[in-house]
């Protein structure tokens, strides 16, 4: 841990963080016009799916999820086709970010589950037919900064000594370290969730992860200098993003909290009745989906100072339970039949 905090201190991780600050400047631009829109929180759940199974590291996932959406962005694709064209760019990404041994391979992706619940078999033909189509339409450039690309430049000073946490000094920092980095991924998953987070630079999304962790583990101040230092931004720049995350895991929470006591009520019911619940009932609960725009309470988090802040399952950060009632894990449901007749027609811009 000593070794890899001197390295983010390092100069080779400024010259580096600072490259990606100045290529994000030029980013494509995105414009959300694509017919298929509605249909993007599917395609983005099937590329995070397909990555969480090969282990894939997050700036993979979120660079395939990037590609996607600046693809739909540009072509009418039909709805079939969407499914080669995310699986497509999850390899792309994959070439790009991971090592070669890491890179699914294409009997591998066949053999997965969801691949035969949507009647899909991938050819290699057809995947460098459309990795080609990626590349070219991005002009063979991949080096496209996404919020995972900051985020742990940022984690390696989330977390200081001199913190409080419910206005008293922190009595383990290793396990605060530990949850706010847990809540860091949190939020930056929640991230990919919606494409109105690509209206805010990456390193600003990045920051705003972090900013949100530190409202609910009650680190005050909630901004310090050092991390309004080091990543450029202010309270103020970070608030409509953060707001944006705090609504998400509002809606979370209470969806978990509404799942647990259905399933305490169905438990009691089981118990009563004399019968016996299903190994299914339990391996497969009620799945969850994140609403598009929720709007829940942003000013109790979003008012800069910490006291009265209402976190859920208010704890200390060393006993946080992340998996159970205040984060719920992510639900993925790829079920769509693909169908291998396909036609693309470019967006205007």
């Amino acid at each position: 841990m000593e070794l890899e905090d001197q390295w983010w201190r390092g100069q080779l991780a400024a010259d580096m963080y600072q490259a990606l600050r100045v290529k994000e400047l030029k980013l494509p631009s995105y414009k959300g016009q694509s017919p298929q829109l509605n249909l993007r929180r599917y395609f983005a759940d099937l590329i995070a799916l397909v990555s969480n199974r090969f282990r894939l590291c997050p700036a993979a996932r979120h660079l395939a999820v990037y590609l996607l959406d600046l693809f739909m962005d540009r072509y009418d694709i039909t709805v079939q086709q969407l499914h080669m064209v995310s699986l497509a760019c999850l390899l792309l990404a994959s070439k790009f970010e991971e090592t070669e041994d890491r890179v699914p391979k294409l009997d591998t992706l066949n053999s997965l589950g969801c691949m035969s619940s949507m009647n899909l078999v991938l050819t290699k033909q057809g995947l460098l037919h459309m990795e080609l189509l990626l590349l070219e339409t991005f002009q063979w450039n991949l080096y496209l900064p996404t919020a995972a690309h900051f985020i742990e430049y940022y984690l390696s000073i989330a977390v200081h000594e001199g913190d409080l946490h419910d206005g008293w000094p922190m009595t383990c920092l290793e396990k605060t370290r530990l949850y706010m980095a847990k809540y860091a991924d949190y939020f930056l998953e929640v991230s990919l969730q919606d494409h109105v987070f690509l209206c805010f630079a990456p390193s600003l999304v990045a920051a705003a992860c972090v900013a949100a962790s530190r409202l609910i583990l009650h680190l005050s101040p909630t901004w310090p200098p050092r991390l309004q230092h080091l990543t450029g931004y202010t309270w103020d720049n970070l608030v409509p993003c953060a707001e944006k995350l705090l609504n998400a895991h509002d809606s979370d929470v209470k969806e978990a909290n509404k799942q647990k006591s259905q399933q305490q009520q169905q438990q009691m019911l089981y118990h009563s009745s004399g019968q016996t619940a299903t190994v299914a009932q339990y391996l497969h609960p009620p799945s969850m989906q994140y609403p598009q725009q929720a709007n829940h309470r942003p000013a109790s988090y979003l008012s800069h100072s910490t006291a009265g802040l209402q976190a859920p399952n208010r704890q200390h950060p060393g006993h946080h339970c992340l998996a159970g009632s205040s984060i719920t894990n992510r639900a993925y449901q790829v079920s769509m039949p693909y169908n291998s007749q396909y036609t693309m027609t470019h967006i205007a811009q």
